[in-house]
């Protein structure tokens, strides 16, 4: 059954993409070869881990059915199966875009779906 899979972005790198259509990844995803995603259950951990402390992000949501057969999921952390995009994101796969917001806590804000 097809998920919803989750991508966090800088804002202004995201609007870079929209104005082409295509998101062809953030730095990080140039150089390993692919666009990480994270599902539900990883994306809180990913953004902890990778994010911390990071103003200025944006959360995308992709229905993953709307990759094909360029996507993959593949073993990483704590091997744990995390969606490598090997291609680019058309924007028009994206569903949803929230803002990310870093709280008084000094964490990011999560939408409630995904607390």
């Amino acid at each position: 059954m097809p998920q919803t899979i989750y991508k966090v972005v800088d804002k202004d790198l995201w609007q870079s993409a929209k104005s082409t259509g295509q998101f062809s990844g953030a730095p990080i995803d140039i150089q390993d070869g692919y666009i990480h995603f994270s599902s539900a259950k990883q994306v809180v951990e990913t953004v902890t881990k990778h994010f911390a402390g990071v103003d200025n992000l944006v959360l995308l949501s992709i229905d993953e059915s709307e990759l094909g057969n360029n996507l993959k999921w593949e073993a990483s952390r704590n091997n744990d199966l995390f969606p490598h995009l090997y291609g680019v994101l058309n924007t028009s796969h994206v569903h949803l875009e929230e803002d990310l917001p870093i709280g008084p806590d000094g964490t990011h804000q999560f939408p409630e779906r995904l607390r």
